[in-house]
Formats: C-alpha cells, structure tokens, sequence
C-alpha cells in the first residue's frame, strides 16, 4: 500500500497528486454511475475515455454488466450488481478523492439499483449530477419495466442538475405523445423542466429529418436549438454516453449546463466522424480524436 506524509491543508499527499497535474492546476474528478459495455463502445467504458479526453480524472461504480450476444441478434445480456456493492464503489470514489466534481448516471436498470443509487445521492449530495435516464419501458404497460422507470423519475430525478433523455425518452419523461417537429420537442423540454430539473437537454438527434443533429437546450431562462453536422444517418453506439459523459466533464470543469452542452455536441460529432468498425451491425463512437 502506498502511504503519503499528511498536509498542513488537511489533505493526504496521495489526493494532491491525484488533484495536481505537473502544471499546478488542479484535476477535476467526474464518477459515472453506469453499466459496463465490454465491447467499449458505449456504458461506463465511454464515459471513462470522455472524461479523460476532456481533461477530466474518471471513477466508476458499475451498476450492472452488460454484453452483447453475436449468436442472438447481438442482443443485450444484461447481470446487475447487488446493490451493497454497488454503494460499496461509491463509498470508495468518495473516501479516496475526498470530493467528486460531477457525477453522470447512466444505465441503473432495476429498482433496487436505483433505490442505493438514491441513497447515495442523498447520502453525499454531489454538486453536479447528470442523469442520463435509460429508460426500458416504451409504454404503459405494467410490470418491471414500468416499475423501474417510475422509480428513477420519483427517486434519482430530483437530484438531477441536468438530464439529457433521448427522444423517447423525452416524450415519456414530458408525458407527450410521438414528437415530430422542433417545436414539439422544445415544449417536451419546457414539461420536464416544469418537473423541477434545472436543465434538459432534450435529444433528438437525425430523427425529426432537419438534415442536422438537433437537440433542445432549456434551463427556464434559455431556450436554444443545438444544431451540428448530421454524420450519416445510421445509429452510432455510444453517442449518447458520450454526449452526456461530456456535458458531466465541461461541468466539472466550471462550465455552464449551456456552454456544456455545446461543446459536447462537438465531442459527440468528432466521436461518430472517427468511429470504429467492428462484426457487430453498428459501429462504436470513438472520442480519442476529438480536440477542442
């Protein structure tokens, strides 16, 4: 084990270097709170390499592992973590850095999960959290999927500074029917804001045919359309980890929900511009090319 003389700052000199780059400045920490992908194109694997593309120290506490099936259809295989364990990573984030920056969450997937997830939230009350809700029930229908969505809106939103849902998960988080145009996502935007998160990314992405990827930012005061060059129109895995990885780092670094969400649409574009090609019927973002 390695041991550090304490400071006079109250600070252990193993902290210091962890914080303290050879410049002096200090490194911002992001924890993401996510599933594993083991392929690395898309859950914790993503948020890790955005963070460290941003300039930003990454921890995980890995919610749930997941893996794709080549012999299925590629489909998910999904095995979650117990719950203790789950807050046992996040204890160890905080003991060891002494203060996290921001804190992104991804896939949580059961209400178990969410349940530490929540407690932690409560228990630490990070500065910055942003919610990347994956949501798993695409309508009303009763049962498990319902009940875990219905637990992560009652229990981890209210910790939200920011979420950033897809454009399904928009129209079942603003409790509207299918969105079509801009409009009707910036009003979808406007509903979730309304349900006391400060700020919505609300992302549709090539979906509405603009010829562009478009997003909606509102924070209650500002109402802007987010707009960057659509790089073809296939699915790319892991844009959306990324894009709300970045909007975590930015913000841990200082940035404003706003200015956050710019750079990350940019981040996500130099992702797909360099994505990596596989077996798979998809290709994975790749943030490592990205420059400011």
């Amino acid at each position: 084990m390695i041991r550090s003389d304490s400071r006079p700052d109250g600070r252990d000199g193993m902290r210091g270097a962890l914080r303290a780059g050879r410049t002096g400045e200090v490194t911002k920490i992001a924890l993401a709170i996510a599933g594993s992908e083991a392929s690395g194109g898309a859950g914790a694997q993503t948020d890790l390499k955005t963070f460290h593309q941003l300039g930003v120290f990454g921890c995980v506490s890995l919610t749930c592992i997941v893996s794709f099936d080549p012999a299925h259809d590629w489909a998910h295989r999904v095995v979650p973590i117990d719950p203790q364990v789950i807050s046992d990573q996040i204890e160890a984030a905080v003991s060891v850095h002494g203060a996290v920056d921001a804190v992104k969450i991804g896939m949580l997937g059961s209400p178990a999960t969410i349940e530490a997830v929540a407690e932690a939230l409560s228990k630490y009350r990070f500065p910055k959290v942003i919610v990347d809700p994956v949501l798993i029930c695409k309508g009303q229908e009763a049962g498990a999927a319902l009940d875990t969505d219905n637990a992560l809106r009652e229990k981890v939103l209210p910790f939200a500074d920011v979420v950033t849902p897809n454009l399904l998960e928009t129209q079942i988080l603003a409790g509207v029917g299918e969105i079509t145009s801009v409009d009707q996502l910036k009003d979808a935007a406007k509903r979730i804001h309304d349900q006391g998160v400060p700020a919505v990314l609300a992302k549709a992405g090539t979906l509405l045919g603009t010829g562009t990827a478009l997003d909606v930012f509102y924070d209650g005061d500002v109402l802007e359309v987010l707009e960057v060059p659509a790089i073809g129109q296939e699915r790319v895995s892991g844009a959306g980890c990324t894009l709300a990885a970045a909007v975590t780092a930015e913000i841990a670094k200082g940035a404003t929900p706003l200015a956050a969400c710019r750079t990350a649409k940019n981040v996500v574009v130099s992702a797909i511009e360099h994505r990596m090609h596989g077996n798979a019927p998809f290709d994975c973002a790749y943030q490592g090319q990205y420059r400011a």
